[in-house]
C-alpha cells in the first residue's frame, strides 16, 4: 500500500486560504437562493468546500492536505468577548427564565444522546460505553471533550478506536449542526405563525456590506480592539481562577464573562472619562471585528475537518450520527421551541441548540447570527445561549459522561 504524500500548508497560507473560502461561500449563496433561504452561513459553505476538495485529493489524488490552523482559537475568544460586551446585564436579568429551561433541556438531552449512542454500540456489537464518544462526548462537547477523554476510553476502559469514534461523530456532527439550524428556525417562523424582530440593530454579527447606512469610525475600530484586548487578558485571568475549583471550562467562557463584565462596571467608572469608553463609537467596530472573527473560526474550524478519519465502523457510524441528527430535529421543534415561549427569541435560540446539540458553541452562535441577519435581531438569545452551551452545559456534560462512563 503507498502511503499518501502528506502536504502541509502553513499557517499564513491558511489564513489567507480561510478569506478567499468566506468570498466562495458567499458567492455560492448569492447564486443560489435556497442556501440563502435556510439561513446557512457563508462560512460553513465556504468550509464544507474545503472539506470536499480535500477528501477528493486524499481519494483520487492520494494527497494529505493538512492546514495550520494556530489563529483559530484565538479568533473564538475575540468572538465571545464581544459577545459579553455588547450584552446588558439587564437583557440577562430578563432572560432568566429561558435560560433554566433551556439548561434543565439541554441536560436530558445530553443523557437521552448517550442513551442512543450506548444502545446503539451494544446492537452493533461494541462495548455499549463506546457509544458515548458517538454521544455527548464528540457532540454536546465537541473536539476539546472529545481529546480530553479518549485516553479514559483507551487506557481504562480498553476500547482502542474511541478517538477515531470521536473524531467521526465530531466532523459530521459539526457539518450537520451547521446546516439544520437555519432550516429550523424556517420551519418554526412558517410553520408557528412567529413575527421576526423589527430589530434592525443586531450588534454582534450585523456589519455586512450591505449596510451602508452603518458607520465605522477609525477611533471607533480602534476603540474596540483595545478593549476586546482587555477582555481578552481579563478572560485569561478569569479562567484561571475557575481552574482553581477544580473545573474544567473552555477558554472562550473567561473572555465571555471579561466582556459582560466591563460592558456593565466600565461605564459607572468612566463618566467623565467618554474618550476612554465611548460606545456609541466602538459599538459598530465591536460588530464588524466580531462579525469577521466567527466567520472565520467556522471556516477554519471546517478546514481542519480530515474525511479519511471516517474509515472503520462505517454501519455503526452512520446509523448513529442518522439518528443523533433526527433526535436533535425532533427535541429542538417539538419540546424546545414549546417550553422556550414559540416566539421569535425561542425560535432563534432553537437554531443555536441545533448547533450546540450536535457541534459546539462557536456553531450555535453561527446558526442564530445567520438567522438574525435575515429576519431580525434577538438580543436575549446572545446571552443565554452561549452562556447555557458554553459554561454550563460543559459542567453538566462532564458530570453525565463521569458516571456513564464507569
Amino acid at each position: 500500500m503507498v502511503m499518501p504524500q502528506d502536504i502541509q500548508i502553513d499557517a499564513f497560507v491558511s489564513f489567507t486560504l480561510a478569506i478567499l473560502l468566506l468570498f466562495l461561500g458567499r458567492g455560492l449563496i448569492e447564486i443560489y437562493s435556497p442556501l440563502r433561504r435556510f439561513s446557512i452561513p457563508e462560512s460553513v459553505i465556504g468550509g464544507l468546500l474545503c472539506v470536499l476538495i480535500v477528501g477528493l485529493a486524499y481519494l483520487i489524488l492520494n494527497m494529505k492536505i493538512s492546514f495550520e490552523l494556530n489563529a483559530r482559537d484565538r479568533l473564538l475568544l475575540y468572538f465571545f468577548a464581544a459577545v459579553g460586551m455588547n450584552s446588558d446585564i439587564r437583557d440577562l436579568a430578563r432572560g432568566g427564565r429561558p435560560l433554566l429551561i433551556l439548561l434543565l433541556l439541554a441536560g436530558g438531552y445530553i443523557v437521552a444522546q448517550n442513551l442512543l449512542g450506548m444502545g446503539l454500540a451494544g446492537a452493533f456489537g461494541l462495548d455499549p460505553r463506546a457509544g458515548l464518544m458517538m454521544g455527548s462526548i464528540s457532540l454536546t462537547g465537541g473536539v476539546g471533550t472529545t481529546m480530553a477523554w479518549a485516553p479514559h476510553f483507551v487506557d481504562v476502559l480498553g476500547i482502542t478506536n474511541a478517538f477515531e469514534l470521536g473524531m467521526a461523530g465530531n466532523m459530521i456532527g459539526m457539518i450537520a449542526a451547521c446546516c439544520i439550524g437555519g432550516p429550523i428556525a424556517a420551519y418554526l417562523i412558517k410553520n408557528h405563525g412567529v413575527t421576526p424582530s423589527g430589530k434592525s440593530d443586531l450588534g454582534v454579527g450585523a456589519v455586512r456590506e450591505e449596510q451602508t447606512a452603518t458607520k465605522v469610525n477609525y477611533y471607533g475600530v480602534l476603540l474596540a480592539l483595545f478593549w476586546l484586548n482587555i477582555a481578552l487578558m481579563l478572560g485569561e485571568a478569569i479562567g484561571e481562577l475557575i481552574k482553581t475549583t477544580g473545573l474544567h471550562v473552555p477558554s472562550f467562557v473567561g473572555c465571555l464573562l471579561a466582556g459582560i463584565a466591563l460592558r456593565n462596571i466600565v461605564p459607572h467608572l468612566t463618566r467623565r472619562k467618554r474618550r476612554l469608553w465611548n460606545w456609541n463609537m466602538m459599538r459598530s467596530g465591536i460588530a464588524l471585528i466580531s462579525d469577521i472573527c466567527l466567520g472565520m473560526f467556522i471556516t477554519m474550524a471546517l478546514m481542519g475537518l480530515q474525511l479519511w478519519q471516517l474509515h472503520g465502523s462505517v454501519g455503526f457510524i452512520a446509523t448513529s450520527m442518522t439518528l443523533q441528527v433526527l433526535m436533535a430535529v425532533f427535541f429542538t421543534i417539538f419540546i424546545l421551541f414549546r417550553l422556550l415561549g414559540r416566539d421569535y427569541e425561542a425560535t432563534v435560540m432553537c437554531a443555536g441548540f441545533g448547533g450546540i446539540s450536535l457541534g459546539s458553541t462557536a456553531t450555535a452562535i453561527a446558526n442564530m447570527s445567520a438567522v438574525t441577519r435575515e429576519h431580525g435581531a434577538a438580543p436575549r438569545a446572545f446571552i443565554v445561549v452561549p452562556l447555557v452551551c458554553g459554561f454550563f452545559i460543559d459542567l453538566v456534560n462532564a458530570l453525565i459522561i463521569g458516571v456513564m462512563a464507569r
